[in-house]
């Protein structure tokens, strides 16, 4: 849907524009001559001035082209700011709790990981790369029409194991590393049962520290590991993920929840479209099955939630 709207957008951009270009260098021109010509007939006629409504009636555009007009930088201003600056997006599901919850609306920056042309996505501008544990918005590399929000975990050429439901990272070596790196177990401090919005039996809430980055996760101790459902790589372990070039390795924060990289393997770096950056609004949806009143009607506000950073 997020396609469709962009084209939508700079067709009408387009098509507005074309107007309000075509009345300021001609249309709007010609309208001045005509009035100046029905003056000049009309004092050579009757020896009288036309009534300043009269002028006005001959050089206004007509309502089709004043809409074009008026709604043309408005347009133009939404498409700049949605394409290159800031795109708000909806959280749709509980995959990545508690860092981000169904209901809320978020603010992605689009400027961080360079500028893409908002219909082909050809980026244009190389500005910067995903780091571990962005929280970033993509194109679901199994069906591009749907945008997906998880945290980065790998970088290219990084392993990754998440084994007992712990996660291990070896970074990519680099050619100014004396020493390549070895597997690193990310630091996982437990902070009870999680009691939080959408809570089940059975969540426990933990503070992760990944390479000096600290983030909340879920587990669920009601769930297995699925490792045999994992995506599967040549020459690596069932739950070992070896992150290719131009590629990133990605996993919600609601760890036993959530289709993520393990599942069905990697982002390509042009499916990425920006980093998320703040909650700017966030909307209770708890109601009872019974209720007369649709489920994706608001029954409140979380205003705790609105601004906060993520």
């Amino acid at each position: 849907m997020a396609v469709y709207f962009s084209i939508i957008l700079v067709i009408i951009t387009g098509l507005t524009g074309v107007v309000w270009f075509a009345d300021k260098f001609y249309l709007a021109p010609q309208r001045k001559l005509k009035a100046a010509a029905a003056e000049v007939s009309a004092k050579e006629i009757s020896a009288a001035e036309l009534t300043p409504q009269a002028l006005a009636t001959l050089t206004e555009p007509s309502p089709l082209v004043d809409t074009a007009i008026q709604i043309f930088p408005v347009i133009a201003f939404v498409l700049i700011l949605r394409s290159f600056i800031y795109e708000p997006f909806q959280i749709p599901s509980g995959s990545m709790m508690p860092t981000l919850l169904d209901g809320d609306f978020i603010l992605v920056n689009k400027f961080n990981y360079g500028l893409k042309d908002p219909v082909l996505r050809h980026k244009f501008i190389e500005n910067g790369l995903p780091e571990h544990g962005d929280v970033v918005v993509f194109k679901y590399p199994q069906d591009p029409r749907v945008d997906y929000i998880k945290r980065v975990i790998g970088l290219p050429g990084d392993r990754i194991i998440f084994r007992n439901k712990l996660l291990y990272i070896k970074r990519a070596c680099q050619e100014t590393d004396a020493k390549c790196p070895e597997f690193e177990q990310i630091e996982q401090t437990f902070i009870g049962k999680y009691d939080g919005p959408d809570a089940e039996f059975g969540m426990n809430e933990f503070t992760s520290k990944m390479l000096n980055k600290s983030h909340q996760v879920l587990n669920d101790s009601q769930t297995l590991a699925r490792v045999s459902h994992y995506f599967q790589q040549p020459g690596t372990a069932a739950d070992e993920f070896l992150v290719p070039a131009k590629h990133y390795f990605v996993m919600g924060d609601n760890r036993d929840n959530s289709l993520d990289g393990r599942f069905w393997g990697f982002v390509p770096e042009e499916n990425l479209v920006g980093e998320a950056v703040a909650i700017w609004m966030s909307f209770d949806f708890e109601r009872s099955e019974d209720s007369f009143l649709p489920q994706w009607l608001p029954t409140g506000i979380r205003f705790e939630r609105i601004g906060a950073i993520i």
